[in-house]
């Protein structure tokens, strides 16, 4: 038997129900169907952790582990919350006949409704439009623009670039991230400016060039969900590029201190030296993120090179089960790197204070 799932049946279940059409349907694609035979064990072979379970077909008996047994319906008001989420914790479950589980990751729905929650908090109390101020009305549009930003999309709350903001960040984002108009032709940044940005494609796309030589070098194309301005805010130096745009789009930005405090930060972990080393010794791998004739002069045993320059190309080339822990000479360029790693969902730490911090016997 197949179950048809539609957002009328999303609509029914909580906290799902607070959502918008628009973003019933993006869950969809992130929801599974389970079907449990008449007898069966529902969580025997995929239990609750991680997941909120919803029984949408059929009927359950549960057992607690306080002992009590509870017959539920996908017609009872209980059907309507997640399986398991409250105390007593459940021991067993048994399909009374065929039924239906609808699994949906728990991050993904927690990070969603609090990013809906805080967007509708801060819609809901701003004054009316008729005794707004300019720029309270200005406020609550760019609300508005940010929330039917594909940046907010599920796909991108659940591996995009905000995938790993921390839940007491989102307020503060929401707050301070603009969402600013583009056409073609305009230059976001400039080779040699110094970093006060850090930006989001929400559409459009973007040219990167580096002068060469008098000429301007094309580096890369940035498409909508491509994120760029960060190693100059992480490393303190100048923009090393030029990024134009090539057509007209919507770009989110956020300020360099509120980049550092809200993302970098708590995407960022440090190691000092011995904890790195014993985290090499466990299996990590150094990842040395300089110029190739400094990694030749004294890398540390075992370091792969990968230079900040190079550090995109790297994703999906970097193996995704290994831990890294990236390093420099002074701890700047590799927390650029490990940033845009992270954000690419790669296990990376920096080593605290760079080479400087090594003993100089330990490097090669």
């Amino acid at each position: 038997m197949s179950y048809a799932l539609d957002i009328k049946v999303l609509a029914g279940l909580e906290p799902i129900s607070s959502f918008g059409p628009a973003r019933l349907r993006e869950l969809l694609d992130y929801c599974h169907i389970e079907t449990i035979h008449k007898g069966g064990d529902p969580f025997k072979v995929h239990g609750l952790q991680g997941q909120s379970v919803y029984l949408v077909d059929g009927e359950l008996e549960l057992t607690y582990q306080d002992g009590n047994k509870v017959v539920v319906s996908a017609r009872s008001e209980w059907a309507k919350h997640p399986l398991g989420k409250r105390q007593p914790y459940i021991v067993s479950a048994t399909a009374l006949r065929e039924s239906q589980l609808l699994r949906v990751d728990d991050d993904l729905l927690d990070r969603i409704v609090t990013y809906d929650q805080f967007s509708q908090q801060n819609l809901a109390g701003a004054p009316q439009a008729a005794n707004q101020t300019k720029d309270q009305t200005d406020a609550s549009a760019s609300v508005k623009r940010l929330m039917s930003s594909h940046m907010f999309s599920a796909d991108n709350l659940k591996s995009g670039p905000l995938a790993h903001l921390p839940m007491a960040n989102i307020s503060a984002l929401l707050q301070r991230i603009e969402a600013i108009a583009v056409w073609a032709g305009d230059v976001i940044i400039r080779e040699g400016d110094e970093g006060d940005y850090y930006y989001l494609i929400d559409s459009g796309r973007a040219q990167v060039t580096r002068r060469v030589g008098g000429v301007d070098m094309p580096l890369a194309e940035l498409k909508a969900g491509d994120v760029f301005g960060e190693e100059a805010l992480l490393s303190g130096a100048r923009r090393n590029a030029t990024v134009a745009m090539k057509s007209n789009g919507l770009l989110l930005r956020l300020g360099r201190q509120d980049f550092l405090a809200l993302l970098q930060e708590p995407l960022l972990h440090k190691l000092n030296y011995e904890q790195a080393k014993q985290a090499v010794e466990q299996g990590a791998i150094w990842l040395d993120v300089r110029h190739p004739p400094e990694y030749r002069y004294d890398k540390l045993r075992g370091a792969i090179n990968v230079p900040l320059n190079d550090i995109r190309n790297a994703i999906g080339v970097l193996e995704r089960n290994k831990k890294y822990i990236a390093y420099c000479q002074s701890g700047k360029r590799s927390a650029a790197a490990a940033f845009i790693l992270a954000q690419a969902g790669y296990d990376v730490q920096v080593l605290e204070g760079g080479l400087w911090s090594v003993p100089r016997s330990v490097q090669q």
